[in-house]
């Protein structure tokens, strides 16, 4: 059951724009299969799955490759980890870490291969992160600060 419900939620999240948990829970049900958001937040979990910024600036549920995921994770963890702070102007984001760490951060960022990013420049302790727009710049601020906390 669990593993057909997971290959369900594959499928939805990777033919559908899913935002939460709530949406994906009444997907699942459409097709017959009685879930609870709980149940939902742990197949989340352990499916290892992220949001990523859709095209029309929405997040969504994905996943990632499965050669990506034990490198992303390590990555993902270090960035979380040497974050300071950040804030954007235009469509640059300028991402402060602890000092040393912001070439293993920035390395984080790109791994997520997020197509709204350009790229990153990495120094010592300061990462600068374009944004193909000003307003995913401001969304992506949002979305490290929501992370960190």
């Amino acid at each position: 059951m669990k593993y057909s419900r997971h290959a369900k939620i594959l499928d939805i999240i990777e033919k559908n724009i899913i935002e939460t948990q709530e949406e994906l829970a009444e997907k699942l049900k459409e097709i017959g299969m009685d879930v609870t958001q709980a149940t939902v937040s742990r197949d989340i979990k352990e499916l290892r799955l992220i949001k990523v910024l859709a095209g029309d600036n929405r997040y969504k549920y994905a996943s990632f490759a499965q050669g990506e995921t034990t490198i992303s994770n390590k990555l993902l963890t270090i960035f979380t980890q040497s974050f300071v702070s950040c804030d954007y102007a235009n469509n640059i984001v300028v991402v402060k870490t602890l000092p040393g760490m912001a070439q293993a951060s920035a390395s984080a960022v790109d791994s997520l291969k997020w197509s709204d990013i350009v790229g990153t420049i990495a120094g010592d302790d300061t990462i600068m992160i374009v944004c193909r727009a000003e307003k995913i710049a401001e969304e992506l601020v949002n979305r490290f600060n929501r992370m960190i906390k």
